[in-house]
C-alpha cells in the first residue's frame, strides 16, 4: 500500500486531480465554519462543497448570493480559494507541459525548441516564480484601477472600495467569476472604467502562461513567436471580435439586453459579453434575457474557451484550431495540417480530436442527466452544463433552484471541466509511443 500510493502520486494526471479534490475539501470545511457564514451559522455540507468546487475550479456557479449570505472571513476563504485554483492551473498546467518535452527524446526536443521556441525546462523555481510575478502584478494594477474608480465615482469608502477591488481583481485574472456585488457587475453596465479593467484582465489571464512568457521575451518579434503562440493570439482575436459582432448583430434592439443603450453603451456591453464568455463569469448584461441565436453563440464562445495553460477553461483556442488546420488540409488535399510555415504533428492532431469528443460526451450526458432531475427546459439545462463543464461561471438563473442531485451534477461538471482536458491531453503525451510493429491498413467508408 506504501509503494502503490508514491507511484500514484508520481503520475501527473492523477497528482492534479487528487491536489484540487484535497483543496476543495479544505475550502469545504472552512466554509462551514460558524463565522464564514453571514448568519453566523454553519453552511449547509452541499451549498458549502459547491461553492468551494466552483471557487477552486474557477467556474463562478453559486447557489447562495456571495456578498449577503457569506461573512467577510466566508468571502476572503472563496477568493483564497479561486487565487488558488487559478496560480495551480497556470504553474500546474504549464510545468507538466515542460514535463512532457522533457519525456521526448534529445534529438526531438532540441528540433522542437529551435523551431518553435517553446519554454526550456529549467529551474522549477524560475517558472513558478515568473508565473506568479505576472498573476501578483495584473491583479494588483487591476485592483488599484477598480478600487479608485470606486472610491471617487461611486462613493464607497477607502477600505471597503480597496476589497472590492481587489476580489474583482482576482477574480477577473483567474476568469473564477465571483463578485461582491449580488447583480455580478450589472450596475456598471454603462462604466468602461470598471468593465475595461475587468475585461483586461480577463484576457490576459485566459490567453495562458506560455504565450505571456513569450512575449514577454519578444513583444515585437511575431517571427520569433512559438506556432502555438500565433495561434493562441490569432483564435483569442478572432473570437473576441467576431463575438462582439455577432452579439452586436443579435441583441442590437433587444429592449431586455443592448437596446436600452446608446452606442457606446452598445459596443461596450458586446465586448465584454464576449470577454466573459471565454470563461470569466461575470455579466453586466442577463443571459436568460438573450434570444436564441445569441444563446447558440455563447455556447460555442463558451466550449471553446481560452488559452491553453490559462486560467481559462473549455477545449482551448488552439485545440479548435488545430482541428480547423486538419480539415482545411483535407479539403484542399494536402497531406499535412500546417500554419506560419510549420506542420502540426499527427499526435496532436490526435490529442485534440480527443479532447474535443470526450468534452462533446461530458457535455451531451451531463445534460440528459439534468434534463431527467429537473423540470427546467434544454435551453437553460445546455447553458448551465456547458458553462459548468467549460467552467465560465453564467447562468441563465436555474443555479439556485437545482435540486441536490442537479448540483452534484454540476460539482461534478466543474471538477472534470477544469482538470479533465488537461489531464487527458497530458496523459496521452506522456503515453506516446510507437509500437514495433504495424497492422495492415484497411480505408472504412467516412462521410
Amino acid at each position: 500500500m506504501r509503494s502503490a500510493l508514491p507511484r500514484t502520486l508520481q503520475h501527473p494526471a492523477r497528482l492534479v486531480p487528487l491536489a484540487f479534490l484535497l483543496v476543495i475539501l479544505l475550502g469545504t470545511a472552512l466554509l462551514m465554519l460558524p463565522a464564514a457564514r453571514a448568519a453566523g451559522s454553519g453552511a449547509p455540507f452541499l451549498t458549502a462543497l459547491f461553492t468551494a468546487t466552483s471557487a477552486v475550479c474557477v467556474t463562478g456557479l453559486v447557489v447562495q448570493d456571495t456578498p449577503t449570505y457569506w461573512s467577510g472571513f466566508g468571502q476572503a476563504v472563496i477568493l483564497g480559494l479561486f487565487q488558488i485554483g487559478g496560480f495551480g492551473i497556470m504553474s500546474g498546467a504549464t510545468l507538466l507541459g515542460l514535463l512532457v518535452t522533457r519525456r521526448l527524446r534529445l534529438g526531438t526536443r532540441l528540433i522542437a525548441q529551435a523551431e518553435t521556441r517553446s519554454l526550456e525546462l529549467g529551474d522549477v523555481v524560475t517558472v513558478l516564480r515568473l508565473v506568479l510575478v505576472v498573476t501578483v502584478g495584473m491583479e494588483l494594477a487591476t485592483g488599484a484601477a477598480l478600487a479608485a474608480r470606486l472610491h471617487l465615482t461611486y462613493g464607497e469608502a477607502a477600505g471597503e472600495a480597496v476589497w472590492h477591488g481587489l476580489f474583482l481583481a482576482v477574480s477577473a485574472f483567474n476568469n473564477a467569476g465571483f463578485s461582491v456585488y449580488s447583480d455580478s457587475v450589472m450596475r456598471f453596465a454603462l462604466d468602461p472604467l470598471i468593465l475595461g479593467p475587468i475585461m483586461a484582465a480577463v484576457i490576459l489571464g485566459g490567453i495562458g502562461f506560455p504565450v505571456l512568457h513569450e512575449l514577454r521575451r519578444a513583444p515585437l518579434w511575431p517571427a520569433r513567436w512559438s506556432l502555438h503562440s500565433k495561434l493562441t493570439l490569432w483564435g483569442t482575436a478572432v473570437l473576441l471580435l467576431g463575438g462582439t459582432a455577432a452579439i452586436l448583430a443579435y441583441e442590437w434592439s433587444n429592449p431586455a439586453t443592448l437596446g436600452s443603450f446608446g452606442l457606446a453603451g452598445r459596443l461596450l456591453n458586446a465586448a465584454f459579453h464576449a470577454t466573459i464568455l471565454r470563461t470569466a463569469g461575470f455579466n453586466a448584461l442577463d443571459p436568460g434575457a438573450m434570444r436564441q441565436e445569441t444563446f447558440l453563440i455563447s455556447y460555442a464562445l463558451m466550449l471553446i474557451g481560452g488559452g491553453s495553460a490559462s486560467t481559462a477553461g473549455g477545449v482551448k483556442v488552439t485545440t479548435l484550431l488545430v482541428l480547423a488546420l486538419v480539415v482545411w488540409a483535407e479539403i484542399r488535399g494536402e497531406p499535412d495540417a500546417t500554419a506560419f510555415g510549420r506542420r502540426v504533428s499527427r499526435e496532436v492532431q490526435r490529442q485534440a480530436l480527443t479532447v474535443v469528443l470526450l468534452t462533446a460526451i461530458l457535455v451531451g450526458v451531463a445534460a440528459l442527466a439534468l434534463l431527467s432531475v429537473t423540470a427546467f427546459p434544454l435551453r437553460d439545462v445546455l447553458f448551465e452544463v456547458i458553462s459548468a463543464s467549460a467552467t465560465v461561471g453564467l447562468s441563465t438563473g436555474i443555479t439556485g433552484d437545482l435540486p441536490p442531485a442537479g448540483q452534484a451534477i454540476v460539482i461534478s461538471l466543474m471538477f472534470l471541466g477544469r482538470v479533465g482536458t488537461t489531464t487527458v491531453a497530458v496523459g496521452l503525451a506522456l503515453r506516446s509511443h510507437q509500437r514495433p510493429y504495424r497492422y495492415p491498413e484497411e480505408r472504412p467508408i467516412v462521410g
